[in-house]
């Protein structure tokens, strides 16, 4: 590094790590659907996603380099196995881009703000925009495949509305309809617990471990309750529940993913959905959808912190970067 170099700040070291875990691992997933997706259009897609996601590797490798920082340890071919046929059909492909971009823009837009350096700043304003553009191209082709769902339908406001009564945040009783806000935040949930629940079926048969078996099992259980819970609220609200989506797992019995792979997913997952179960509870104002979504998210913290102890126990965990022990530094012996 150079004497007259900014150095790296906490959350651009933080930011950068995380996100060279992330693209790494999606490097190696979208590997897998490439080998085996056969519908052109979601070829197109699944190229497109994967060459950003290696442009973005190469670009966090070369300023790790130029600050002489350890790379993270992420996977390779060796955490695949492409001669083992497909777990998901085609279909599946498409669904994965699509999440993926959604929750990228939702973790790189904060990255984002919370960036200063000219360089990594200007990467991560690119991420942010790449990830928006392959979000608008994966939900155009969903659309055209029929199988992109809406969220439920409301009336237009006739005039702007004000309330002074108390009774607009109550969720026990006498409760007022759910606010388009609400509506969003549990159809959001309804979706991403789909492809959970399509992502754990596949896995579920292909891993052998019984400890990392027992793990998924428990990661679809809570998935299923939260779709339960989520349509129950809109059926209730006589706006529907979601339609079930198609299943998109073939009856693969081998395993195409390496475990540390697996289990790196889901800690990765369970990390963005603390943070949309966060947005949720902070944008919602009946106290019953608020009571709802603090009990998920205390569900899913528990659930990764047991993802986080079986990585620990098998080797897996990395400690990000961290400050130094000024106590230890200042011991004398």
């Amino acid at each position: 590094m150079g004497k007259d170099s900014i150095r790296l700040s906490s959350s651009e070291i933080g930011g950068l790590w995380s996100s060279y875990l992330q693209e790494n691992l999606t490097v190696c997933l979208l590997t897998y659907f490439l080998h085996h997706n056969q519908d052109e259009e979601i070829r197109g897609i699944l190229q497109h996603a994967y060459d950003l996601a290696v442009g973005h590797v190469e670009k966090i490798t070369a300023i790790f380099q130029k600050e002489e920082f350890p790379i993270p340890d992420g996977f390779s071919e060796k955490d695949i196995d492409l001669t083992i046929p497909p777990l998901f059909y085609d279909m599946f492909g498409l669904y994965f881009v699509n999440s993926l971009s959604r929750l990228s823009m939702i973790k790189i837009g904060f990255i984002t703000a919370n960036v200063a350096r000219q360089d990594v700043m200007e990467l991560f304003i690119e991420m942010t925009k790449e990830s928006t553009e392959l979000y608008q191209m994966s939900t155009t082709l969903m659309q055209k495949k029929g199988i992109y769902d809406r969220s439920p339908m409301i009336p237009y406001p006739k005039e702007v509305e004000y309330t002074k009564k108390l009774s607009y945040l109550s969720g026990f009783g006498k409760k007022r309809p759910l606010n388009a806000i609400e509506i969003t935040e549990i159809f959001y949930g309804i979706e991403r617990n789909y492809f959970s629940i399509l992502l754990c079926m596949g896995l579920l048969q292909v891993v052998k471990d019984k400890e990392i078996h027992h793990f998924i099992k428990e990661g679809k259980k809570i998935s299923e309750q939260q779709i339960r819970t989520y349509n129950e609220l809109l059926m209730r609200e006589e706006l529907l529940g979601n339609v079930s989506i198609r299943t998109e797992v073939t009856d693969l019995t081998d395993n195409p993913f390496s475990e540390r792979l697996i289990v790196t997913l889901f800690h990765l997952l369970n990390g963005v959905d603390i943070t949309l179960l966060g947005h949720a509870i902070s944008t919602s104002m009946r106290t019953d959808l608020t009571a709802c979504f603090e009990k998920f998210l205390m569900q899913i913290l528990v659930y990764s912190a047991k993802g986080v102890d079986l990585m620990m126990e098998r080797g897996w965990f990395q400690e990000p970067p961290h400050a130094p022990s000024r106590r230890k530094l200042e011991k004398i012996d």
